[in-house]
């Protein structure tokens, strides 16, 4: 019999919400203008029910940040699951994805025009550290999960933290138009894999 966290539950339904708030007035908004109160009377929440969630206005960014690393490898999971065997085009399928929703993605938007928002950009640079740890240990359980893979631990989470470092670097500079940019990652990191495959 599964026991269930029901406080753990209730707190990540708070936070969800409280995020999807957020996104959902970025749609309308530019970052510079949304405020804790915003936030907090989109979610039917007390300014303080944020503020007790995310501790200030730049933890609810890397908050949001840190869903959206984890959204990346999630896709990833999802490709491996659909495409057996095929290591590139597991990983053409989840860059696509990536970039599809990094294009849409209202956050990243509002980094990219307007005025600089050096909070913003401190999220994928100086304090990058979370996002990375948080999609770097979803790739390697996704890896792990992915028996077809069958590759050596310390492989899985060098690859991992390769995967993670690399996507990361496109949110600030956009995949040039002209290029397939997802194919060429594909094929630059699958020949890794195979490598590791055969090691194992």
């Amino acid at each position: 019999m599964t026991t269930r966290n029901y406080a753990q539950d209730s707190k990540t339904l708070l936070r969800n919400s409280l995020l999807d708030g957020l996104h959902d007035l970025l749609m309308d908004r530019d970052w510079s203008a949304v405020r804790m109160s915003d936030v907090a009377a989109a979610t039917g929440v007390s300014r303080q029910t944020v503020y007790n969630e995310f501790g200030s206005r730049y933890g609810l960014a890397q908050g949001y940040a840190v869903r959206l690393a984890s959204r990346f490898a999630g896709h990833v999971a999802d490709s491996l699951a659909e495409h057996v065997d095929d290591v590139t085009g597991a990983l053409r399928t989840a860059f696509t994805e990536y970039f599809t929703g990094v294009a849409t993605d209202p956050l990243i938007a509002s980094l990219l025009s307007g005025e600089a928002k050096p909070d913003l950009m401190k999220l994928i640079t100086t304090d990058a550290a979370p996002i990375i740890a948080t999609a770097g240990d979803r790739l390697s359980q996704a890896f792990r999960e992915s028996t077809w893979l069958s590759m050596p631990d310390s492989d899985i989470e060098r690859i991992a933290r390769a995967i993670t470092r690399m996507a990361l670097s496109y949110v600030a500079m956009p995949p040039e138009g002209d290029r397939d940019v997802a194919a060429d990652l594909a094929e630059i990191i699958a020949p890794a894999i195979e490598t590791a495959r055969l090691s194992d």
